[in-house]
Formats: C-alpha cells, sequence, structure tokens
C-alpha cells in the first residue's frame, strides 16, 4: 500500500521535502511507518518522542492501523506568537 507522508518544520528539514510517497506492506500501523522513517535518518530519533501525528486530518496514536491512500502528518511541536 502507498500513503503520502507531510513534513512539517525541522521534520521538512531533516527528511529535506514537504512531502513523500512511501510503500508499506498491508496492515502496517503508524508506528511501523515511525520506525522505518527514523531508519533511514536515525538522527532524527531524539525528535520523534516529542512528534505528533496525524492521519487524514485526526490527530492519531501509533497503534493506528493505515490504509493505501492515507495521508499521514508528521508534527513538530510549536512555540511562537505575539504578546497582546
Amino acid at each position: 500500500m502507498t500513503i503520502q507522508v507531510l513534513y512539517f518544520a525541522g521534520m521538512r528539514d531533516l527528511f529535506q521535502c514537504a512531502r513523500e510517497s512511501v510503500d508499506l506492506q498491508p496492515g502496517a500501523t503508524l508506528g511501523d511507518l515511525k520506525e522505518l522513517l527514523f531508519s533511514r535518518k536515525p538522527e532524527g530519533r531524539l525528535q520523534a518522542a516529542s512528534l505528533a501525528w496525524g492521519v487524514n486530518f485526526e490527530f492519531s496514536g501509533l497503534q493506528t492501523a493505515l490504509q493505501d491512500g492515507d495521508e499521514v502528518a508528521m508534527l513538530p511541536p510549536v512555540s511562537g506568537g505575539s504578546q497582546a
């Protein structure tokens, strides 16, 4: 099955792209995807603990089963803004 992975902020810099297609075995979970991605970029494993994950616009846990065509967003913590 093929899913789309969207990278934001520091993850975009780490993976050097904003989006990519990833092929996974049927029945793969978000946790399986995480392991695959960070096996390719092990230097990002420390940041991985603070990521939020979204599947098809909904926050999801690592046990979430993925389906062909899903869109997964890797969301690092965000800070900033202005004081009123």
